[in-house]
């Protein structure tokens, strides 16, 4: 069950991404880990199960969106 509430979670979090600009454009260096923790808290999920759980899925998050930056396509 955790598992489900966590990915819920994720899908609260787009306002929280931490983003960096310059000449060469901009990359995503991942989720405002303060605000996760709270916004999990204030849903009732243990920060236990959102530490062990949420970094894989922002590792990837932040992989693909910066793939996705790099080729052109707009995302953000």
């Amino acid at each position: 069950m955790e598992g489900w509430q966590v990915w819920d979670l994720v899908q609260r979090l787009g306002g929280q991404v931490r983003v960096v600009g310059g000449m060469s454009g901009g990359a995503v260096l991942g989720w405002d880990m303060g605000a996760a923790l709270q916004l999990g808290a204030a849903l009732g999920l243990s920060p236990l199960i959102i530490a062990e759980l949420l970094p894989p899925i922002e590792a990837v998050m932040v992989r693909k969106t910066n793939e996705a930056l790099q080729a052109g396509s707009g995302l953000i």
